[in-house]
């Protein structure tokens, strides 16, 4: 996790979003790497050449062109027939996907708040752009939250905090398969996860490179799994399964654990790099907007 170490840390606010914080918000843009074709006409210009009040080039007219976007004056002049081509504006779709499992109920202030707080802040930003924006847990997957426009924001914040982590949340493999089925059109998509779920990641995040997404994977732990203070002898329960181990602290096992944890981590960055899913390292004590503004501008996911 040393990437973070550069993120001053801050408690985050009682509030999901403050007034300051969404002033904040609200200077920023969220940016793809790629080009997606909206349903909409959006705000934001897109690289395609469309239909559209600003004007970009001239190309030659062919058999089966629309009329009406040939130049007269032009032709009067040139003696030959062009067409104008204009900038086409694009509606970018934001997904932002919450682990909502058990595991996510830990630390002071949780995970699962935090990651609230994270898809609060980069939805917020989306619909301050008149972006299509689509808000979910591993257990509402096939049921997302999707709005658009600023007017709309307290609905995000009244959906996102009516959220709470269950014991019953379907694995991160079945979620991201409603989402897939659920969801058609392509944009970005933020997963916001600890990754500890025993039947694994990879399937999940195949699936969702499969769809051609431009995908990032926020990895959230908490400095207490990050640098455990615990000592002696000690029953250990899985809050997802409730499977039991008793075990005796001493430092040879927190150092095991701690090598365990690193080649956890970096076993998961790279499997991300080499699909071209950006990996984002995260603490639960990191205040939020810190996180947004800060380290995924760093990233490329907003500026």
């Amino acid at each position: 996790m040393a990437e973070t170490s550069t993120i001053r840390s801050s408690k985050p606010s009682s509030a999901l979003l403050s007034a300051e914080t969404m002033a904040k918000l609200e200077r920023m843009e969220l940016v793809s790497r790629k080009i997606f074709r909206g349903r909409m006409k959006g705000e934001r210009r897109s690289k395609r050449k469309g239909q559209s009040v600003e004007f970009a080039d001239f190309k030659n007219y062919v058999s089966g062109d629309d009329l009406r976007f040939i130049d007269w004056n032009l032709f009067a002049r040139m003696d030959r027939l062009y067409l104008k081509i204009f900038l086409e504006e694009e509606d970018l779709h934001f997904y932002t996907i919450i682990d909502d499992s058990m595991s996510m109920d830990f630390g002071d202030p949780s995970k699962f708040f935090v990651a609230k707080q994270i898809a609060a802040s980069l939805a917020y930003i989306g619909l301050c752009r008149g972006d299509r924006v689509s808000v979910s847990s591993f257990e509402t997957s096939a049921s997302p939250v999707v709005i658009r426009g600023k007017s709309s924001a307290h609905r995000l914040i009244g959906h996102l905090e009516s959220l709470s982590c269950v014991a019953s949340a379907c694995t991160m493999s079945e979620s991201i398969k409603r989402f897939c089925v659920k969801n058609t059109g392509k944009g970005i998509v933020v997963l916001v996860t600890d990754l500890m779920n025993k039947s694994g990641y990879e399937a999940a995040l195949r699936m969702l490179v499969a769809r051609e997404m431009d995908i990032f994977l926020i990895h959230l732990l908490s400095p207490e799994e990050l640098n455990p203070a615990a000592q002696g002898d000690l029953k250990l329960v899985d809050c997802e399964d409730g499977d039991q181990r008793e075990v005796s602290i001493s430092a040879g096992l927190l150092n095991r654990y701690q090598q365990t944890l690193a080649a956890f981590i970096e076993q998961a960055k790279s499997f991300c790099n080499k699909r071209s899913i950006t990996y984002v390292p995260a603490r639960s004590d990191q205040a939020a907007d810190v996180l947004v503004n800060e380290y995924l501008r760093s990233k490329g996911l907003v500026r």
